[in-house]
């Protein structure tokens, strides 16, 4: 003879006992904010909204900003020596009309410049800018009655270019490969601008570079959606100093299915004080209303935080609470019905052998 298992009555009658207090006590949700904090405060204290918007203090550049730096003008230290590949501007005064000599001049790789058919080629490399002068001019003094020779470096092969864009390290500095690592986190590109000009004038005559931020990567704010039991999403979104709390709730695409219209703004405090800066958002009211009075400003480090809905988190919970006595139930019922099969099956099989 068989039996199914039927879950002991105890249990079923503490599992009834249980959804009774539930259903009469209700859900509560923990206040995560205290209601005091949207009472009236100073004119000085109000935070910015979104039709009263203020102007970021000056951006300090954190890793991983990028950075963009421009150098136009690379003129070495003198006594500068020529080097070959570099390329030097010539001009001279007196020459034979068909024969001139203006133009840039490459230093050859055998350290000269060739001046053309009419003036042969002089050696120049290893000379300073007038040292090269002198010996263009004594060359050409033996074709020409009286050269008037002006020499001008244009070019520098050994010199590294600077421009370009870079990225600022985890340690805070970049890179300027062979003029050296530069420390730039926490400053402004004023700043860097001056710091730099001090650096690469060990190398480059009166250097004048500028500094832009092409990529606003370290200053950011957060968007957490409470999951309903199921566990919370955090999306990081960089700041570009003008989102108010709609921008954020669209960085995320909006409230999810199990989110509730109970928004605040939870800004950090200063450093040393362990208090908790709350801004409730009437969420009904600027979403329907278009109201601006709790459209706040979003703030560099600003916590966006979306509650969770009640049902829906309660619903999650019981699901969570009975899927393992579900789950037991059906093995139970399983491992039944497959004794009776097997039960089934040997009678039959018995009945068929006799016959």
């Amino acid at each position: 003879m068989t039996s199914t298992h039927a879950p002991p009555r105890s249990l079923v009658l503490a599992l009834l006992a249980f959804c009774t207090v539930l259903g009469v006590v209700g859900c509560h949700a923990v206040d995560y904010y205290d209601q005091s904090l949207q009472k009236p405060m100073p004119q000085a204290m109000e935070p910015p909204r979104e039709k009263a918007l203020i102007s970021l203090p000056t951006y300090r550049v954190e890793p991983p900003d990028i950075l963009q730096i421009e150098m136009l003008k690379l003129v070495p230290r003198p006594p500068y020596r020529v080097d070959i590949f570099d390329v030097l501007q010539i001009r001279v005064m007196g020459t034979i009309l068909d024969q001139p000599i203006d133009g840039f001049f490459l230093v050859e790789g055998e350290g000269i410049v060739s001046l053309g058919p009419a003036y042969g080629t002089v050696r120049v490399a290893g000379m300073t800018i007038e040292e090269a002068t002198d010996a263009i001019n004594r060359k050409l003094q033996q074709i020409l009655a009286k050269p008037d020779v002006s020499v001008q470096l244009a070019r520098t092969a050994g010199t590294q270019p600077i421009t370009g864009q870079y990225l600022i390290g985890p340690d805070g500095t970049i890179n300027l490969r062979q003029y050296g690592i530069m420390h730039v986190a926490g400053k402004t590109v004023t700043e860097i601008r001056v710091d730099m000009q001090k650096m690469l004038s060990q190398y480059f005559d009166s250097p004048d570079p500028t500094v832009d931020v092409i990529a606003y990567n370290s200053k950011v704010f957060y968007v957490i959606t409470q999951g309903a039991g199921l566990g919370d999403n955090v999306r990081r979104v960089p700041i570009t100093g003008n989102e108010n709390v709609l921008d954020a709730l669209s960085a995320v695409n909006g409230l999810s299915q199990v989110s509730s219209t109970t928004v605040w703004v939870a800004r950090p405090a200063p450093g040393g004080f362990g208090c908790e800066q709350i801004l409730p958002v009437d969420y009904a009211a600027v979403a329907l209303g278009g109201s601006s009075a709790t459209n706040y400003q979003i703030l560099p480090g600003d916590r966006v935080f979306i509650a969770e809905d009640d049902v829906t988190t309660f619903n999650n919970w019981l699901a969570k609470l009975t899927s393992p006595v579900e789950r037991l139930l059906g093995i139970g019922s399983l491992g039944s019905s497959a004794a009776r099969s097997f039960q089934t099956l040997g009678r039959a099989y018995n009945a068929n052998r006799i016959q």
